[in-house]
């Protein structure tokens, strides 16, 4: 992981370099440049991912036996946090360069909301789902 950031870190400081060479008029062509390989790693990564869950199921279900519990483990909650704070200081320069104040609240709110729906999905509750219990006991969903 540590080189992709870095080949990551490499092509942001290369845009960056190339802004101030040619100038704000090519400044989005840059950006959209940048957030297309920022795109095209995390749909990489993305696509590795759902292949291999992909093979953990075909193999459970080979073997007959029980599928596996989720893989979403704490080191990759921290580390979905950590790269999404890493790449909220770009996001927060562009956010904030292009659109002003608006535009770097707009930024700050998705990254926030992302944050919040991968935090949500290993925890169903913050959705704010509740349950009850009828007069049998039994648990059932509000």
């Amino acid at each position: 992981m540590d080189a992709r950031d870095a080949e990551l870190k490499k092509e942001l400081n290369a845009t960056l370099q190339a802004r101030r060479e040619l100038g704000e008029e090519y400044e989005s062509a840059l950006v959209d440049s940048f957030l297309e390989k920022v795109d095209q790693r995390i749909d990489g990564a993305v696509e590795r991912r759902v292949r291999r869950q992909l093979a953990e199921q075909q193999m459970v279900v080979a073997r007959g036996s029980r599928a596996p519990r989720s893989s979403d483990t704490w080191g990759e909650r921290f580390g979905f946090g950590l790269v999404s704070l890493v790449l909220a200081i770009p996001l927060s320069a562009i956010g904030g360069s292009l659109g002003h104040l608006p535009g770097l609240f707009a930024t700050w709110a998705g990254i926030v909301g992302v944050n919040f729906v991968q935090a949500a999905r290993g925890n169903p509750e913050l959705f704010g789902r509740r349950h009850r219990r009828n007069k049998d006991g039994d648990r059932w969903e509000e």
